[in-house]
């Protein structure tokens, strides 16, 4: 067990997805203006993380992985090239359930987050963490570990940056960094602050 809060620990701060592996920028960058919506696509992004990645472990391990049909007398078949079509598609239906699920409950929340919603079907930080979870051959339990923390960590990074921005609001920035050009250098900064973690044990 303590393994597996050393995974989700270690996918939230020191691999995280935003600011480690700068995942999902553009819609970390456009829905960061306000942190109240910044916490629904927060909320958002770990719903799916932690559907989405647990469901493409299983596929994977039960049908696309070098061996996974033995159970069927094709042992030597190898799908694992499909995988991201199959990603994709099991994270596009996952996005499509939320939205319908937010549209009945959170009407509000679902209409401040917009087109964005719908763009975290072809969020690079989505389909990254369920690309990773295969590349480090992660067992189930740990998958569902790993899209908590990389979920959560996404959500952390995004929440922070928009609080960051919304006191910008009020600051004296020389006219040349104003708008994006500052959200690009606070992204840095808090890029550098969260490699200093590489390495840190938990």
């Amino acid at each position: 067990m303590e393994s597996l809060a050393n995974l989700v620990l270690r996918a939230m701060f020191v691999e995280n997805l935003a600011l480690a592996f700068l995942l999902g920028m553009c819609t970390y960058l456009a829905v960061s203006k306000r942190v109240e919506t910044a916490i629904g696509l927060g909320i958002a992004v770990v719903a799916v993380q932690v559907i989405t990645v647990p469901l493409n472990n299983a596929i994977y391990q039960l049908l696309l992985a070098p061996g996974a049909l033995s159970w069927l007398g094709y042992g030597d078949l190898d799908l694992s090239f499909l995988k991201f079509v199959t990603f994709i598609g099991v994270i596009a239906a996952s996005v499509q359930i939320l939205e319908v699920v937010l549209e009945r409950f959170a009407t509000g929340l679902q209409q401040r987050l917009g087109i964005y919603l719908p763009l975290l079907t072809v969020n690079c930080a989505i389909l990254g963490g369920s690309l990773l979870m295969v590349q480090r051959n992660y067992t189930f339990p740990e998958s569902v570990a790993y899209g908590l923390g990389s979920g959560l960590g996404w959500a952390f990074a995004i929440i922070l940056f928009a609080a960051i921005r919304e006191r910008l609001r009020y600051a004296d920035v020389p006219e040349g960094l104003q708008g994006l050009g500052l959200a690009f250098v606070v992204t840095g900064l808090l890029a550098f602050g969260f490699s200093g973690l590489t390495g840190l044990e938990f």
